[in-house]
């Protein structure tokens, strides 16, 4: 099996080669799949082959002799796992070394890699946080990092520590683990969907602490619900990873972005391989001075998939470089995927989900319930495109964020993705019967269903709430979230037309 040459020194531990006492030690992890050892074929430092007599290998419990490892007597590497190296009677002098490895595996055969690594004069010597590499979530490290904590910032501990699940369920999502932050949770709706994955009434879960925000759902909700409910349609659905390779000049680089144009079905089977989910869609190629940037967009199911789609564009650039002689740098995120980061090129090509939600709101019920006329909503919706355009804001929806965030923290959504998730492209019209037709369009949703902090037991039940958990199940997330934001838009436009969104806030929104 042929793995990308910069993919294969993933399985080594940067910041590990030390001398010791009994020799020079560096680590491996494992980051590709389970393997087993069967053989080791050279251990080198600087080109200089070390006596495999010389070499141990140990793992957890286990030390194995480079020499001995055999087809009977394998070294077992599972996905995650560490191994030491020790190459005894060897002393390195201070500074940087070439550190190069060799052996056959099952089931991937024959692998060697070279990697540059550095010796430093000393280790660090700095407070840090009580860790424990064999179980960082058992109750005996949480309560030295608690007392650390006291210690250190001399603060006692009432609420921060209570947890009504094992710590242990944390684990992939947090670490340093002391407690949980307590958020209220408030319920909105439920909400009429008339979506393609979401068909039905849906309670809301609202996870803030800003007042009146439950409140101001459910008014605009309630208005969606008298006027027949929400229509949403997801129409893209595609993350981004943002490579830039570096030439000697513009003409080499123009001629890099031919060739990938020619490797596109080699490329995507070199990023494919390190998902089952992961399809690439296309790449985006721009040109400036003598850097080529690539935007990888691909499908990743129902996880949020930036880890997913970052493992999959690097197998497909190791692979574009061992292809390759004149590339002087490569760089795998740009910047131009514009990660955590509001951007013009996502409201345009989508990241996340692009999602719309449309509706169309009876006059009555907008005059009865709101106190304002679709007419003067309209002419307020106008005034405000204007306000946009001069403040030079690229979207001119109202508020989005703040329901798209509650729905986030309640749901276990990567929060930091509101920079992105939080542009709404609003638009309305008035209709021949005198109704107001609304739609917001969310060009940049990034949510999930499956994986990161959706599993965890709060935020599992919240979306258990409404019908969103596992797989299968993002788009219809997608939909109810675009529907919540939509209502939020129409309440908070009727109450600042109708002048009662000073008053609400006072009335519903002080704790002081």
């Amino acid at each position: 099996m042929k793995i990308p040459s910069l993919v294969l020194k993933q399985l080594f531990n940067h910041g590990s080669l030390e001398n010791t006492p009994d020799g020079v030690v560096f680590g491996l992890k494992n980051r590709l799949s389970d393997a087993v050892v069967i053989e080791i074929l050279e251990v080198s430092i600087d080109g200089r082959k070390l006596a495999i007599q010389d070499v141990e290998f140990t793992m957890g419990e286990r030390t194995f002799l480079a020499a001995d490892v055999s087809a009977d007597n394998p070294i077992d590497f599972p996905l995650g796992k560490t191994m030491t190296v020790l190459s005894r009677g060897v002393e390195l002098e201070i500074g940087k070394h070439t550190v190069a490895l060799g052996f056959d595996s099952t089931p991937f055969g024959k692998l060697a890699f070279t990697v540059k690594e550095a010796i430093r004069e000393e280790k660090e010597t700095r407070v840090t946080v009580p860790y424990d590499k064999e179980d960082d979530y058992s109750g005996d490290i949480i309560g030295k990092r608690l007392e650390f904590a006291r210690s250190f910032g001399g603060v006692d501990f009432e609420h921060v520590p209570q947890c009504s699940f094992d710590p242990a369920e944390t684990k992939g999502n947090i670490e340093n683990f002391i407690g949980v932050a307590q958020i209220p949770i408030g319920l909105a709706g439920p909400i009429k969907i008339n979506g393609e994955h979401a068909v039905g009434e849906f309670l809301v879960p609202l996870a803030t602490t800003e007042g009146t925000l439950v409140a101001s759902y459910n008014r605009g909700i309630k208005v969606l619900n008298l006027s027949g409910g929400v229509t949403c349609t997801v129409s893209d659905d595609r993350m981004q990873r943002a490579p830039v390779f570096v030439f000697d000049s513009a003409r080499e680089a123009r001629d890099f972005r031919d060739w990938v144009n020619r490797h596109l079905t080699e490329i995507a089977q070199a990023a494919e391989a390190t998902s089952s989910v992961a399809k690439l869609l296309d790449i985006d190629m721009f040109l400036a001075s003598r850097f080529a940037y690539l935007r990888f967009n691909f499908f990743t199911g129902d996880a949020a998939g930036q880890n997913m789609v970052g493992r999959a564009t690097f197998a497909a650039c190791s692979w574009m470089l061992d292809q390759l002689d004149n590339v002087r740098a490569f760089y795998l995120e740009s910047n131009l995927a514009t990660d955590k980061k509001h951007s013009q090129i996502n409201i345009m090509r989508t990241r996340g989900k692009r999602v719309i939600a449309e509706a169309v709101v009876k006059r009555d019920v907008l005059v009865q319930h709101m106190r304002v006329e679709p007419e003067s909503l309209q002419y307020h919706s106008q005034i405000a495109n204007v306000g946009a355009f001069l403040s030079g804001a690229n979207n001119n929806g109202a508020h989005s964020p703040n329901g798209i965030t509650a729905m986030f923290i309640a749901t276990g959504q990567d929060v930091a993705n509101v920079a992105e998730s939080s542009a709404g492209i609003l638009y309305s019209e008035l209709n021949s019967e005198g109704d107001l037709y609304m739609s917001l369009t969310i060009p940049s949703l990034i949510v999930a269903t499956f994986g990161g902090g959706t599993a965890l037991p709060t935020q599992r039940e919240c979306l258990g709430m409404m019908g969103c958990v596992g797989r299968g199940k993002v788009k219809k997330l997608a939909e109810i979230i675009a529907g919540v934001a939509l209502a939020g838009e129409i309440s908070l436009g009727s109450a600042i037309s109708s002048l009662d969104w000073v008053s609400s806030h006072e009335k519903y929104g002080r704790n002081r």
